[in-house]
C-alpha cells in the first residue's frame, strides 16, 4: 500500500492504532496484510523485535514495514513501536485472555457484551467530532437524503432512513440493488448520498456512492473498513470499529458499531432541529396510537364509551 492512497486526515492524532489497523486489513495487499495481522494478532510481541527480525519472521522486506508505518501517518518503525507501547499501557476494559473463548452461558454472555463495549469505545475514538458535525450539517441542508446498502448492512440503512423520515427529513431508500443504482443516477447537487457497508467493497454500494458523487451530491459512508473503496468515495467517512465478537465468517459480523454511528447522526440531527423534530414525533405518535391493539391483560373487555389504554394522551402510553 502506498502512503498516498490515504486521504489527508484519515488518521487524526488521537485515533488509536489497533482499531485502525484492524480496519485496514481487508483493504491491504499481501505483504502489508501480513504486517497488519502481525500487529493486530500480538502487538506486544511485535514491538519487542527489531525491524530485521520482523521482516524475516513474516517474509516481508524492511521497506514494506516502513511503508506500512507511513501509511498510518507515522514517520517510521520506531514511531510505530512507541505509539503501540503507549496504547498498550492504557487501561483496557476486557478481562481475562482475549484468545481464550468463553465457556458456559455466563461466560459467553459476559464475553459478548464486553467485546461490544470495547468495539463501541474504539468506534468513538476512530471518529472526530468534526466528522459528525460536517455530516449533520450536510444532512440538515440536503434536498434529499438517499441511502444505499445491501445484504446484512441494509437493515442499518433502513433503520436510519425510517427514523430520519419520522423526524421530518427527506430520506429515501430502495430495497432492490438495481433500483438503488437508478436512484444514484437521478441524484443531484444539493442531495446527500449515504452508504452503509461492513467491508466497504461491495460493488453495488460502492458504485452507487461513486455515481452520487459524480452527480454532485455530498457523500457519506458508514463502514468498518478504513481506506476501502467506499471510504474513498465518501466526502465524509465514518468508521465503525470491527467487532471483536466473531461468529462464523465476515458476513455474520456484528453491526452494533454501525448502528451506534447511525444513532449518533440521528440524535445530533434531532437536537439541531428540536422544535420540528418534536412536532413530527408528536404527529406520528398520534397516528400510530390509533393502530395499536387495546391492552386487555388482567381486565375485562373494553366497553363502549370506556377509554382503552390506546386512548391515553401521548407520552402516557408506551
Amino acid at each position: 500500500m502506498k502512503p498516498g492512497r490515504w486521504k489527508t486526515g484519515t488518521r487524526h492524532a488521537k485515533m488509536p492504532l489497533m482499531p485502525l489497523i484492524q480496519g485496514m486489513v481487508p483493504t491491504l495487499k499481501r505483504a502489508q496484510r501480513r504486517i497488519a495481522e502481525a500487529v493486530a494478532g500480538d502487538p506486544e510481541q511485535f514491538i519487542s523485535h527489531s525491524i530485521s527480525e520482523l521482516a524475516a519472521d513474516y517474509g516481508v522486506s524492511a521497506g514494506s514495514i516502513v511503508i506500512f508505518c507511513k501509511s498510518l501517518g507515522l514517520r517510521g518503525f520506531p514511531a510505530l513501536k512507541i505509539a503501540l507501547a503507549r496504547e498498550l499501557s492504557e487501561p483496557i476494559l476486557r478481562s481475562g485472555d482475549k484468545n481464550r473463548p468463553p465457556s458456559g452461558l455466563p461466560g459467553i454472555l459476559q464475553g459478548v457484551f464486553e467485546r461490544h463495549v470495547e468495539s463501541l469505545q474504539q468506534t468513538l475514538k476512530l471518529n472526530t467530532p468534526d466528522s459528525f458535525d460536517r455530516a449533520v450539517k450536510c444532512l440538515l441542508k440536503a434536498r434529499r437524503i438517499v441511502l444505499f446498502s445491501i445484504g446484512l448492512s441494509y437493515p442499518i440503512a433502513y433503520s436510519l432512513y425510517a427514523r430520519l423520515r419520522f423526524i421530518g427529513l427527506p430520506a429515501f431508500i430502495e430495497f432492490d440493488s438495481h433500483l438503488q443504482v437508478a436512484a444514484a443516477a437521478e441524484i443531484h447537487r444539493g442531495d446527500v448520498g449515504l452508504a452503509v457497508s461492513v467491508a466497504g467493497s461491495t460493488r453495488e454500494t460502492v458504485e452507487c456512492l461513486r455515481s452520487a458523487k459524480e452527480q454532485g451530491a455530498t457523500t457519506i459512508c458508514i463502514t468498518n473498513s478504513i481506506g476501502a473503496p467506499l471510504a474513498q468515495a465518501a466526502d465524509i467517512p465514518l468508521y465503525a470499529a470491527p467487532s471483536a465478537v466473531k461468529y462464523f465468517q465476515a458476513p455474520f459480523a456484528s453491526r452494533v458499531t454501525q448502528l451506534a454511528l447511525a444513532d449518533v447522526l440521528l440524535v445530533l440531527v434531532a437536537q439541531k432541529r428540536r422544535r420540528q423534530t418534536l412536532a413530527h414525533i408528536r404527529r406520528a405518535e398520534e397516528y400510530l396510537l390509533k393502530h395499536r391493539m387495546p391492552s386487555t391483560a388482567g381486565r375485562g373487555p373494553v366497553r363502549r364509551g370506556q377509554r382503552s389504554q390506546t386512548d391515553l394522551p401521548s407520552g402516557q402510553n408506551s
